[in-house]
């Protein structure tokens, strides 16, 4: 390892509000990779973009190398060869892939782009990562998330990078392109490039970090070589006590039928599903990525139409009508969006006003607005759910991505929905906000609630789940009962339609 580090930070501090991080100082070396963990809101998020240029610190310095670093911005940042891949996508969707690729490095005759040598370029830099399947001439709009995340981390490799930052990479990547970059990751490492990665899947640390920096309430705790710690370790550094999972938990009892799903289908995305949900278990739903999960939950949502199918609530031998979101709000059925950022929450308002979208009428009295009673039901979800905020009126986009979703759930349970949908709800989420969330799962099923969960992470739903349905190609091909599954079951559940099929198999989300 180097002597001198490729970067230094040095009591490094950021006050907003309140100060959010304090006296903060660490190395990283050329061709290391710096794993940097902690809870949501510990201050990864403010350190990373204090390193990237996007926001200045309030305390402390930088030197790069030898020489101080203090960037003015993020464009200065890239000049001097710092490069950071952020949680938030920086695409323009009506652009294809090749010019958001090399948006600053058009190649060009005369004022008139080179079309073909553009699309040459971008696709070698999309075979670096294993994508050279995608035409580059494809708007990035018309991709899904997993495949514009990656064309993100590509862009971030045009030209020279010295330090890499990588904020959440992995969230929305099927295992075969995870597989891909990790494999860039070591090819950046031989080259002396220096990686600062931020993740909340433990167990990819131990594939890829070489030492781990773990932050807690915006203070540095320890950093420590990577082959000395063991998950728990990293846990109890990041939340300051164990964090269990409990896969041998005994099923919750069931209640009444509080959802049925009869013949749900909507093209090839859902094939004439039907499932029952009752009041007090936590049904899960897996699957490869593109089996039909998020789509189903969206045609019981209301937000997409159905070909063919009937959804019944309570009970009812009557056909719900659901029409829209608003509709499905309205008779009971809230939903947890997989993107909360773009589908769950309005970023620029309060926590106060995401809270109380989807129930205004308890925060009214004959038509007059209760700022107090508002204030109380709010500030008592916040403390319920440990939101960590100086404030009700702070911005949700000022939140950690823990946070945002905790808020998601506040409005929820603000409503007290009979059937809650649960799309990856702890995606991008640290396993101390994670915890929090399970344990208000637990408490909506002894409510009587009726839960529906999609997840990509099957160690997950065999943790909460009672029950675990599996589609396949647009199917639901097996219901497995607590206590019945395996995760070789379930994986093997999960291909079976594919199978001579004649179909490209789709790759498998994360499994932990």
């Amino acid at each position: 390892m180097n002597p001198m580090p490729l970067l230094r930070g040095e009591g490094l501090g950021k006050t907003y509000v309140t100060p959010v991080l304090s006296g903060v100082s660490f190395d990283l070396y050329a061709g290391e990779v710096l794993a940097l963990t902690g809870e949501n809101g510990a201050g990864k998020s403010t350190l990373s973009k204090i390193i990237a240029g996007l926001t200045e610190p309030t305390t402390g310095r930088l030197m790069l190398g030898e020489t101080p670093y203090a960037p003015a911005s993020r464009h200065e940042a890239e000049r001097l060869g710092v490069r950071m891949v952020l949680q938030e996508l920086g695409l323009v969707s009506t652009l294809t892939v090749a010019e958001n690729l090399l948006l600053d490095h058009l190649p060009s005759r005369s004022g008139f782009i080179r079309r073909n040598e553009l699309n040459e370029l971008a696709r070698r830099q999309m075979a670096t990562i294993g994508l050279d399947y995608i035409d580059p001439r494809t708007p990035v709009g018309e991709l899904g998330v997993g495949h514009q995340q990656m064309v993100e981390i590509a862009r971030n490799l045009v030209g020279d990078c010295r330090l890499l930052i990588l904020d959440e990479p992995t969230a929305t990547l099927t295992s075969r392109e995870i597989e891909h970059l990790f494999t860039q990751i070591a090819a950046l490492k031989a080259r002396g490039v220096g990686i600062i990665y931020i993740s909340h899947r433990l167990d990819e640390l131990a594939q890829i970090a070489d030492r781990v920096m773990v932050l807690r309430d915006g203070r540095h705790i320890d950093t420590r070589p990577m082959p000395e710690m063991t998950q728990d370790d990293i846990v109890r550094l990041m939340v300051g006590r164990d964090v269990r999972e409990e896969l041998d938990r005994p099923r919750r009892p069931a209640g009444k039928e509080v959802l049925s799903v009869r013949g749900l289908s909507r093209g090839k995305a859902v094939q004439d599903v039907s499932l029952s949900l009752h009041a007090g278990e936590v049904l899960g739903v897996a699957g490869l990525v593109g089996a039909g999960r998020t789509e189903l939950l969206r045609l019981i949502y209301g937000a997409d139409h159905a070909d063919a199918g009937d959804i019944f609530l309570d009970g009812s031998s009557t056909p719900a009508h659901i029409s829209s979101p608003v509709s499905a709000v309205r008779q009971g059925i809230g939903l947890v969006t997989e993107d909360r950022k773009a589908q769950g929450l309005l970023l620029t308002q309060s926590i106060r006003v995401n809270t109380t979208l989807a129930n205004m009428a308890a925060v009214f009295r004959k038509g007059w607005w209760q700022p107090a009673s508002e204030r109380q039901q709010v500030g008592a979800l916040r403390d319920t759910l440990a939101i960590k905020a100086y404030s009700i009126e702070q911005p949700v986009g000022e939140l950690s991505g823990g946070n945002q979703q905790k808020v998601i759930f506040a409005r929820w349970l603000h409503r007290d929905c009979k059937v809650l949908l649960l799309d990856e709800p702890t995606r991008g989420v640290d396993i101390g906000a994670r915890a929090d969330i399970y344990a208000q799962m637990d408490k909506l099923a002894a409510a009587g609630k009726g839960l529906l969960m999609v997840s990509s992470d099957l160690r997950e739903l065999m943790s909460v789940c009672d029950r675990i349905a599996v589609m396949s190609a647009g199917r639901l091909v097996s219901i497995f009962e607590r206590g019945q599954w395996t995760q070789h079951n379930l994986l093997e559940a999960a291909f079976s339609g594919y199978l001579g099929t004649g179909n490209a198999q789709p790759e498998a989300g994360s499994q932990h």
